[in-house]
């Protein structure tokens, strides 16, 4: 259950756009300049926040809580909870028994001890799962694939919120997940080999794509150049449709093309669609997205799927959307894929309905075949597989075994699609793009330190 800075501009770390409902195609406007420039500058906010003074140590702190839309909440001081409420999710997408664990320890530990102490059970978690401490106190408790050095991540994190010298607000849970987040982050920076995003929601805005300003660009290219594979895995599926995909990253693939990067690095770029049903990656030297077949990349159980049974699951799958829809009295229309079926409104409504329809299929529906049925904030669809059986084919393609493996995802509650990767690797929780833009921060100035350290033997 493992969870992972240069100054934003304009206030914000992402864009994107939206026509009429449609992705937008932003045309190319020079961005080869503009990226050579920002790739040059150095991120490392975080290195060198201890020799900026308070003031610096403030403003590297202030990304965290920079929401999508500032006006929204004025001049009032911001809270860490407060993407939480742009996103009209409340407590619905703060669901997680680890961290209401830790929140509830804050009745009789202070936020330094609850740390001492979490930190002591995970060692002995790693050690024996099946019988740890942890595991009796808290059921459902998944694997730490790294050590996470809970004291050291609190510390980086009080100086700014304050949490050890407050005397009556107790940490929340946005908080908590910070604090988890950023210790993930040191541990996984010791022996990352791939990360992997969710699109909607963490990359770029939901239903949006990635422009050309978009920061995660020199992000992900960095990653890259320090040896780091980089995939982005998520539900979105257009089966035979490459380009359906590099409309959502273009601004992605025009970084590449515009910087000539070589095969040895945009080899470490993939895309995992459909949840776990397409892989593509870039070709060369035209650097544009190809499918890779099948049998290369797919488990022994993925290919045994048969047709009938996965066309058996669909149609299931979307009796038990339009009943519950019924029951809610929600109106819907259906849209139906080949690996894929979902309900999209066709009248306003509230996350907790979709909550609702979401978890109602979840509990009804059975199959042969593994599915995933998931709240996308504004639809609710049930996909064939899942994110954790995908993230397992990739890693095993690439190579790379759980400890080596970084997942970010803003969806791990009960209904969200990004919880089953909690499974095969650590993961980072965010809850917006630019938290994702703050602490990828954060994970490359941890690289860049690793790298200028001489090797000890």
């Amino acid at each position: 259950m493992a969870i992972a800075m240069d100054v934003m501009l304009s206030g914000k770390a992402v864009s994107s756009s939206k026509v009429n409902g449609e992705l937008s195609h932003a045309p190319p406007s020079g961005p080869g300049a503009l990226l050579d420039g920002r790739l040059e500058r150095s991120s490392s906010v975080a290195a060198n926040s201890s020799e900026e003074g308070s003031a610096g140590s403030k403003q590297y702190w202030q990304e965290l809580l920079n929401p999508p839309e500032p006006e929204m909440f004025g001049q009032r001081a911001r809270s860490a909870s407060d993407a939480a409420v742009l996103r009209r999710k409340g407590h619905l997408k703060e669901q997680d028994k680890f961290i209401e664990f830790l929140l509830h320890m804050h009745q009789t530990h202070t936020s330094l001890e609850v740390m001492q102490k979490v930190e002591r059970w995970v060692v002995e978690h790693r050690k024996d799962p099946r019988q740890s401490r942890l595991r009796r106190m808290v059921p459902t408790v998944g694997s730490f694939f790294t050590p996470i050095r809970l004291v050291e991540a609190f510390q980086e994190y009080d100086e700014f919120f304050a949490l050890s010298r407050r005397q009556y607000v107790p940490p929340n849970f946005a908080e908590i997940r910070h604090i988890l987040n950023i210790a993930q982050v040191h541990a996984s920076a010791e022996t990352l080999r791939l990360i992997t995003f969710d699109a909607d929601g963490t990359l770029y805005a939901d239903g949006a794509h990635m422009e050309h300003d978009n920061e995660m660009i020199r992000h992900i290219i960095g990653l890259m150049r320090s040896n780091v594979h980089v995939a982005i895995v998520t539900a979105a599926g257009y089966p035979g449709s490459p380009e359906r995909f590099e409309q959502r990253v273009e601004g992605l693939l025009a970084a590449f093309r515009q910087l000539n990067l070589p095969q040895s690095i945009t080899d470490r770029f993939h895309i995992m669609g459909g949840e776990c049903n397409y892989l593509l990656r870039v070709a060369y030297p035209s650097r544009r997205l190809e499918f890779v077949p099948d049998e290369e990349w797919k488990s022994p159980y993925m290919m045994s799927w048969q047709e009938g049974d996965i066309r058996r699951l669909l149609d299931e799958a979307e009796a038990s959307l339009l009943e519950g829809a019924k029951r809610l009295r929600l109106p819907v229309e259906v849209v139906k894929k080949e690996r894929a079926v979902g309900v999209v409104p066709t009248e306003a409504t509230i996350y907790e309905v979709l909550e609702e329809l979401a978890i109602t299929v979840q509990m009804q529906l059975s199959s042969r075949v593994p599915f995933c049925a998931f709240n996308g904030g504004n639809d609710v669809f049930v996909d064939v597989g899942n994110k954790s059986l995908g993230l397992e084919a990739l890693m095993n393609y690439l190579g790379y075994n759980p400890s080596e493996v970084l997942h970010v995802g803003d969806r791990f509650t009960a209904s969200g699609n990004d919880v089953a990767t909690r499974d095969c690797c650590s993961i980072l929780w965010v809850a917006n793009p630019e938290e994702t833009d703050f602490f990828i921060k954060l994970l490359l100035g941890d690289l860049r330190k690793l790298k200028a350290q001489p090797y000890i033997e």
